[in-house]
């Protein structure tokens, strides 16, 4: 029997590596791992890793190594045959396309950032949800100290220095956090440069900061950024993003030439093509098994399922549910294949974390109860540290994260030179961008 999983993020990678747990109890078991990429990216980090805070190597890690008995396959997906049970590929790198055979397929396809339909989003923002994103910020972010240290006019100056995040979620507050930070560390390196000319500013269309956590969260979270000098727009909602800054609803506008963007996802765009049941966000709609109804061969798990609760509603798309679906996605389709009966899937969260950077954080305790500053810092890191899927990744990373504490993080600008020319001319930003209409499997 083949299982080809399709996505190779939280929730393909656990699934994948409980399949292959379980391959001796099964004969003839046959898994394959689809991805567009050769590596797992542990996104929860993306914030430190664009800050320099730790490696942005350091929180990827390979499949093969750590998947000895799964075959690994890098393509974008291109189509589904349910009737042939063939899926069509398209390799990333050589274009070439082929097909592979299922018995059982597993959507595993994560999600991308939503634009929200906001006007130049894709062209002048960027992104957290790659390393190329990752780079991409850091980049921006010390080109745009580099310039102003040399710039004659105020206004160039001032725009080049206000540094816009769009979202409040842990994204968005962890993002602004980490970025402030960064930036007094950065900015003393200039000696043309003073801390008052930088401004970060969030911006956050609803009424609070981290609105999946009590509103004591997102009220602390707003007092550490605001006593930073982040500047915390609420409930203030995007109109436009152009080449020059960005444009609130009500006409509010903040000049700028860094903008990054984190006011949501959504499900892989391959998602919508599939003709499957999708919920009101996009995702494809399971059973709490994670089977598809009418479709009996294909499952769906993480970002892009919605699987619907015990008492109503639909898990949220987060990284500690997609670790644990994995397990029990694997139970149920061997059990599927032996005739038995399969599991719901029943899981309550842990509690959520956000790094405020400068080592604050804040924590959800058990019982609704609110950690905060060091402590809760050091509850942050120890749990992503344990949580990174292999112990070069969790060595790599402890060692980056002390030698921050010692040396602050590395001030170098490394950039491609398609980075360069995009900086240069933010006017093109978007051209070379432009996604194709084929799943990124690795988005999640």
């Amino acid at each position: 029997m083949r299982v080809v999983i399709l996505g190779g993020g939280f929730a393909g990678l656990s699934a994948a590596r409980a399949l292959q747990k379980r391959r001796k109890s099964v004969r003839d078991l046959e898994i394959v791992l689809v991805d567009r990429n050769n590596y797992m990216l542990f996104t929860p980090l993306l914030p430190e890793a664009a800050s320099g805070s730790v490696e942005v190597r350091h929180i990827t890690q390979p499949f093969r190594p750590q998947l000895e008995h799964v075959t690994c396959e890098l393509g974008e997906v291109l189509g589904v045959d349910e009737t042939q049970r063939h899926v069509t590929l398209r390799h990333p790198l050589t274009h070439e396309s082929k097909t592979i055979r299922y018995d059982e397929l597993v959507f595993a396809l994560g999600s991308k950032p939503s634009t929200m339909g906001v006007d130049g989003v894709e062209r002048f923002t960027i992104p957290l949800r790659t390393v190329a994103d990752a780079q991409h910020l850091r980049n921006a972010v010390i080109g745009a100290v580099e310039i102003a240290a040399q710039a004659n006019n105020i206004g160039e100056r001032d725009r080049l220095l206000r540094f816009a995040i769009v979202g409040g979620g842990f994204t968005g507050v962890e993002t602004a956090g980490e970025m402030s930070a960064f930036l007094r560390r950065l900015i003393r390196y200039y000696p043309t440069l003073h801390e008052r000319h930088v401004r970060v500013v969030l911006i956050q269309a609803e009424k609070r900061l981290l609105p999946h956590l009590p509103d004591r969260f997102g009220k602390h979270a707003a007092r550490v950024l605001a006593d930073r000098g982040v500047e915390i727009r609420i409930g203030k909602e995007v109109d436009r993003v152009d080449s020059a800054g960005i444009t609130l609803k009500g006409g509010e506008r903040h000049e700028t030439r860094t903008i990054v963007w984190a006011a949501g996802n959504e499900p892989a765009p391959f998602v919508k093509r599939l003709g499957l049941k999708l919920s009101h966000h996009g995702a494809i709609e399971t059973q709490t098994d994670f089977s598809i109804e009418g479709h009996p061969h294909l499952w769906a798990i993480g970002d892009c399922a919605a699987v619907p609760r015990k008492n109503g509603g639909t898990y949220a798309p987060l990284a500690q549910f997609a670790v644990r679906e994995g397990p029990l996605l694997a139970r149920n389709v061997l059990a599927r294949l032996r005739k038995k009966r399969t599991k719901p899937f029943t899981y309550e969260k842990l509690g959520q974390m956000a790094s405020l950077g400068d080592r604050q954080a804040l924590a959800e305790l058990p019982g609704g109860k609110m950690l905060t500053g060091l402590p809760a810092w050091l509850l942050w890191r120890g749990y992503y540290l344990s949580r990174l899927p292999s112990a070069s990744r969790k060595t790599r990373v402890a060692i980056d994260w002390t030698l921050g504490m010692v040396y602050g993080p590395s001030m170098a600008r490394i950039d491609p030179s398609s980075t360069q020319v995009r900086y240069a001319n933010r006017s093109t930003q978007g051209d070379t961008e432009a996604q194709d209409d084929t799943v990124d499997a690795a988005a999640r």
